[in-house]
């Protein structure tokens, strides 16, 4: 019988690409043990990023790449996700909690960037990642019915608040502190400022993605997340009407400028789908996003139809990722929120929390 050798298992798993990271298992270091007993081989895969939806599949792949081997009897593949913390621009303090925070921003208002950003969050959650989701628009607060969530904050010491549960996502907003119809009549400093305490003043329990759903625009809020707030990645969301990618660069070349790298690009409203007959048109114009990602040179990460199931639940507060779970837009979804955690496992890790503090005394 032909003896089995790790080298050889090693070569095999070599063979399958990860789609998402685009390199194969074994050089995007996600192989972390190989046991061969007599033909009896065992792998180890751990993803940088969740990925509940892809692990059996990916299971499948590499199994059968290594049961090709001549001399092997049997395959166990265990693959599994563990999400690290990745560094944040500097001279910016990580907020204890939370391992990455995701900007979700557009240059332009309407374009659909708060239903996108719950159901990215929603779809994270349902990869297998602990997620939330932080409402930074002081002015138009929107998460709390997009979650369908009325109840108000409680604060354990008098200092902190403890964050809202919803659909399994932690959440906060300055709208579960106001009456939904009061209108926020503030100057930009106290915007910022009350920013600046919903994020770092809510207990966040060991999140590994905080999704921050940004105000449109390129103003103090904007500059206030860029320079103050351990931001890790953002994603910028369009549509592909011209008018709506003019501003959407100037987001991508905002957070360029301060050093916050774009993960990538979402066109939302990418398509109109008739109700009635299913028909689907290109109502705000085709291929925009994808134009706009290979000048800058950045990743599109999706594409959402304008479909009115979507709109129906971000209303009744049931996002299409918890309302049709196995349905074609949430699958979507999940697609998305995979490419994004992969493209964030890819950048340097955040190795702080590893060493020890070190203090000096006079003795």
């Amino acid at each position: 019988m032909a003896t089995v050798s790790q080298q050889q298992v090693e070569t095999a798993l070599k063979e399958v690409v990860d789609p998402y990271l685009k390199q194969d298992v074994v050089t995007a270091k996600a192989v972390k043990k190989i046991d061969v007993d007599e033909g009896n081989v065992t792998a180890d895969v751990v993803l940088g990023y969740p990925a509940k939806g892809w692990h059996d599949e990916l299971a499948g792949k590499l199994k059968a790449k290594v049961e090709a081997i001549a001399g092997v009897n049997s395959v166990t593949i265990n693959v599994s996700s563990n999400i690290a913390t990745h560094v944040v621009q500097k001279g910016v303090k990580p907020i204890e909690g939370v391992k990455n925070m995701i900007a979700v921003a557009s240059g332009k208002g309407g374009v659909g960037k708060s239903t996108v950003a719950v159901n990215l969050a929603l779809a994270l959650s349902a990869e297998g990642a602990n997620a939330a989701i932080l409402d930074a628009d002081i002015y138009g607060p929107s998460q709390p019915r997009m979650l369908g969530v009325k109840a108000k904050p409680e604060s354990k010491d008098g200092r902190s608040l403890e964050p809202i549960h919803s659909y399994h996502l932690q959440t906060m907003s300055i709208g579960f502190l106001i009456e939904e119809e009061t209108p926020m009549i503030w100057r930009g400093p106290m915007v910022t400022q009350a920013l600046e305490q919903l994020m770092k003043d809510t207990r966040w329990d060991n999140v590994d993605y905080l999704i921050i759903d940004l105000p449109p625009g390129t103003g103090d809020i904007q500059l206030t997340l860029a320079q103050k707030i351990p931001v890790s990645g953002a994603v910028i969301v369009t549509t592909p009407q011209e008018i709506a990618l003019l501003d959407a660069r100037k987001g991508l070349k905002m957070f360029e400028k301060v050093e916050v790298p774009v993960l990538g690009i979402i066109e939302n409203m990418s398509t109109h789908i008739c109700s009635q007959c299913g028909y689907e048109e290109h109502i705000f114009g085709q291929g925009g996003a994808m134009r706009m990602a290979e000048q800058h040179d950045v990743e599109l990460l999706g594409t959402i139809p304008l479909d009115i199931s979507i709109r129906e639940g971000t209303d009744n507060g049931r996002p299409t990722v918890v309302a049709d779970p196995d349905g074609r837009i949430a699958q979507t979804f999940r697609e998305i929120a995979r490419r994004l955690a992969a493209k964030q496992s890819l950048r340097k890790k955040d190795l702080s929390a590893a060493f020890p503090n070190i203090v000096i005394q006079d003795t």
